[in-house]
């Protein structure tokens, strides 16, 4: 299966422009092939309401990066609030001058990116209806027993009846030294390098590059260090952290047998070689 949620694996929505590795931005690369952040806005509004009864109106991006995800939340409603939290200045600097200073000014007073390590949220933080770890973020945090502080510190940071939003990458292709092309809308190749995977540890190093069609190539433009969690780790560590439950949002399929887009709760999974869910945690 392959997911049309934001991951190695999604179909890029939007167009980009005749870019080459000498005039290109990573920032702007990454966004138009990596994220869709009104698929994952909608996912997160709608799941919010459906079982909440309400809309959800304080948001908390966690590892923001730029603040794309914050910036669309503002967008969808007057009264919604986002904080973005990463410690990567540089990032937050960007999302800023690109992504916050692109917004009307009313939504502008409303999107607060900080220069926070996630796992001391500092104040105004807290009182969260819905709080995100998106891009597999949380997986930064190789040791079970970090995970779990980190848990915590989001279910403390919810409000009553808050939320916990998070996906997760699996199948037996995500334990694979492997590369991964895809074509963002002719404009440029987008390349996912799952560069190195230990069986005995889960960590794992992957990079992102951007190849042009002048031949031109931006080599390791994104790189990360994690550990493949499994989703039944991932789930057991919420209940350690004290969610009270959570449920895992599985991908249906077209007719051919691709993802379509819409995540619906499921007690059972299908062995993909890949694939991507989202997994919902309630306070």
């Amino acid at each position: 299966m392959t997911s049309q949620k934001n991951s190695p694996k999604r179909k890029s929505k939007k167009r980009a422009g005749g870019f080459t590795a000498a005039n290109a931005d990573r920032h702007v690369l990454y966004q138009l092939a990596v994220q869709n952040v009104e698929a994952e806005i909608d996912f997160v509004d709608d799941t919010f309401k459906q079982l909440r009864g309400r809309r959800a109106t304080r948001l908390r991006e966690d590892f923001c990066g730029t603040g794309n995800t914050s910036c669309e939340w503002v967008r969808r409603r007057a009264a919604n609030i986002a904080v973005g939290l990463d410690i990567d200045q540089d990032t937050l600097d960007w999302g800023l001058a690109n992504n916050v200073a692109a917004l009307p000014a009313p939504a502008r007073a409303r999107v607060h990116l900080l220069n926070r390590n996630v796992l001391e949220p500092g104040p105004d933080t807290d009182n969260m209806d819905a709080i995100l770890a998106m891009n597999f973020s949380y997986w930064l945090f190789k040791e079970r027993a970090t995970l779990r502080t980190y848990f915590q510190r989001v279910r403390e940071s919810l409000a009553p009846g808050g939320i916990f939003f998070l996906d997760h990458y699996g199948g037996y292709e995500s334990m694979c030294e492997t590369t991964e092309e895809r074509d963002i809308d002719g404009k440029f190749t987008y390349v996912w390098d799952q560069h190195r995977y230990d069986p005995i540890s889960g960590s794992m190093t992957c990079h992102i590059h951007f190849h042009f069609n002048d031949g031109s190539k931006m080599q390791k433009a994104f790189s990360y260090d994690w550990r493949l969690w499994t989703l039944p780790e991932i789930r057991e560590i919420l209940d350690e952290a004290g969610f009270r439950q959570s449920t895992v949002y599985w991908e249906g399929t077209d007719e051919d047998g691709e993802g379509n887009g819409e995540f619906t709760p499921a007690e059972v999974g299908e062995a993909d070689p890949a694939f991507v869910c989202y997994i919902v945690a309630e306070k």
